[in-house]
């Protein structure tokens, strides 16, 4: 590296460190660094002279100084800011305006007239063919937004990028071809296919909210599906309460059968015949209390054309359609369906006819718990008064 070039890298650095605005996220010492380090890439492979090489990658150092004076104008700023530095290194005045006219190649679009040209301007757009491409566009999105120059939403931006990959910029050496316009092409299909994804859903969002608009309210479909759940599983705690207590009664008078009843045939055992009648008499009634409970209604199943025209049937529960045929039943949902309104008077019915059968079961689980209470209470009450008057001792004491 010649001395100039050196000190070249060394003012450029502490230069854009002590003066460049922080809000440059994209024109900055980094992407200075990689223009050189492509102008350099480019240059060795065309094997330039070592003169032009080093004017070259002068001006790669020094084209975006002029960032400093603001954004306008920056190539004449650039050019200003070089020139001055390179008097003061007492450079060749003729190299000075080569690396003037490096600089101003880089505009944006400069068609180039040489090859010097065509390489400050392929590694000026280097990025465009990284697979990092997108991380930096980004950069310069916030950048201008930083600065106040140009504010874009992610669409709009995108597409600015399309248009730029597809119509404005394209390479002019046959290296930046070969190497990197592949990756340039499919940073530009990811984002046209990233543009047809966000129409889709922006379509798919659409039709979201026109059924939406078109369907029942969100909040009424809510309210009814959090109490039919609700009044189902009140249903299954009662059939579970009502299970128990069948199975425990069951259980009881099994016992009883198969283990007292017998022992009533002594005489000496007379005292325990009406404590187990008691007993036997409230886990029967337990029992009864507890099947009609669970016990099923049976309905008709069937209904006319009238009414469901009159809207007099509710067709959501299968009590009311079970012995219909399918035909007939899938007129009725279809005329369901047309009419918001029958549709909520259906839930309506579903949800009122199913709380008169929780309340019936309720009340029969309340009894039936209420009367195996008294049931137990009693017997065990009975049990003992037989015991301690009536028993076998007791009947041993009395005179004969």
């Amino acid at each position: 590296m010649s001395e100039i070039l050196r000190e070249t890298e060394y003012f450029v650095i502490d230069f854009l460190g002590q003066k460049l605005d922080k809000h440059y996220l994209y024109h900055n010492l980094q992407h200075t660094q990689r223009v050189v380090k492509c102008t350099k890439e480019l240059s060795d492979h065309y094997g330039l002279g070592e003169e032009e090489a080093e004017v070259l990658l002068i001006a790669a150092w020094l084209h975006d100084t002029g960032y400093v004076k603001g954004y306008d104008h920056h190539e004449e700023s650039s050019c200003a800011i070089a020139k001055k530095f390179l008097e003061e290194k007492g450079y060749d005045p003729g190299k000075i305006e080569q690396v003037a006219s490096f600089i101003m190649a880089t505009q944006r679009f400069y068609e180039p007239t040489n090859l010097s040209e065509e390489i400050i301007r392929d590694a000026d757009a280097s990025h465009l063919g990284q697979k990092n491409y997108l991380a930096v566009s980004e950069l310069l999105k916030e950048e201008l937004s930083l600065l106040g120059i140009a504010s874009y939403t992610p669409e709009e931006w995108r597409d600015e990028n399309i248009k730029m990959l597809r119509t404005e910029h394209r390479y002019y050496t046959d290296y930046a071809i070969e190497n990197w316009q592949e990756r340039k092409e499919k940073n530009l299909r990811d984002l046209v296919k990233a543009k047809k994804s966000r129409k889709k859903m922006v379509k798919k969002e659409q039709l979201k909210a026109k059924f939406k608009n078109e369907s029942p309210e969100r909040g009424i479909q809510t309210m009814f599906r959090v109490t039919m759940r609700n009044h189902l599983k009140l249903s299954d705690i009662a059939d579970t309460k009502a299970n128990i207590l069948l199975s425990v009664n069951a259980i009881i008078i099994s016992l009883v059968l198969s283990n007292l009843i017998p022992k009533l045939d002594n005489p000496s055992n007379d005292y325990l015949i009406y404590p187990t009648g008691i007993f036997l008499l409230f886990s029967i009634i337990s029992m009864i209390l507890s099947i009609l409970a669970t016990r099923p209604n049976i309905t008709s199943g069937q209904f006319s054309k009238e009414d469901v025209r009159e809207k007099r049937v509710n067709l959501l529960f299968f009590g009311n359609f079970h012995k219909m045929e399918l035909p007939d039943y899938e007129w009725a949902i279809q005329e369901l369906i047309k009419d918001k309104k029958y549709v909520y008077s259906s839930l309506t019915k579903d949800l009122y006819f199913l709380g008169l059968v929780l309340d019936r079961k309720y009340k029969l689980l309340r009894w039936t718990y209420t009367i195996f209470m008294i049931g137990m209470i009693l017997s065990v009450i009975a049990f003992f008064v037989a015991l301690k008057f009536y028993g076998p001792e007791r009947i041993m004491q009395l005179p004969s």
